[in-house]
């Protein structure tokens, strides 16, 4: 049999006598990626929608949204506005959170006009008559380096009076 190099303890480095534990530190450390899995594909980690919902006299208005999402992927947000009583100019102010590192692909249906109200964006939808409803879907692409927490923030007004307002938290896992 061959003498054991310099420097090497066959008790320590052979048999790991003393460091027994290590091979269950890997094992644990291997767990950690395949629980990331796991909670992802129990939807964890982002686009189950939510349905959040705002009333007064004058209307009522739902916003049906993820209220987590992951960077790069596309999802939608629908804003159902029911008007009680005729809105003679509704419009919709989306804070600037909800662009915040978010692409806007599309607006549908198109609103008749869009402008910044404050750094938010505003659309504007036209007249409501009483009991009529106007749905409009927005679809966004999250930018990857858009990780963290905000509060997202909807207002339907007519025209400069605010009727209602919708806040939410949005977090962007990476």
């Amino acid at each position: 049999m061959t003498d054991t190099p310099q420097g090497i303890q066959i008790g320590r480095h052979r048999d790991l006598r003393g460091r027994e534990w290590y091979g269950w530190l890997r094992r644990g450390l291997l767990l950690i990626p395949a629980a990331i899995v796991v909670l992802a594909l129990a939807n964890v980690f982002g686009q189950h929608p939510e349905t959040s919902t705002a009333s007064t006299s004058a209307a009522t208005m739902s916003v049906f949204a993820p209220t987590s999402v992951r960077g790069g992927l596309i999802w939608e947000a629908r804003f159902d506005v029911h008007a009680v009583r005729t809105i003679r100019d509704a419009r919709l102010v989306l804070d600037s959170d909800w662009l915040e590192a978010n692409t806007v692909n599309t607006i549908e249906p198109s609103p008749s006009q869009e402008t910044s109200r404050n750094g938010a964006l505003e659309l504007e939808l036209g007249r409501l008559p009483a009991g009529r409803r106007h749905l409009l879907f927005m679809q966004f692409q999250t930018n990857p380096t858009n990780v963290g927490r905000r509060t997202v923030t909807v207002a339907l007004l007519d025209g400069n009076r605010q009727l209602l307002e919708i806040s939410r938290t949005l977090t962007v896992f990476p």
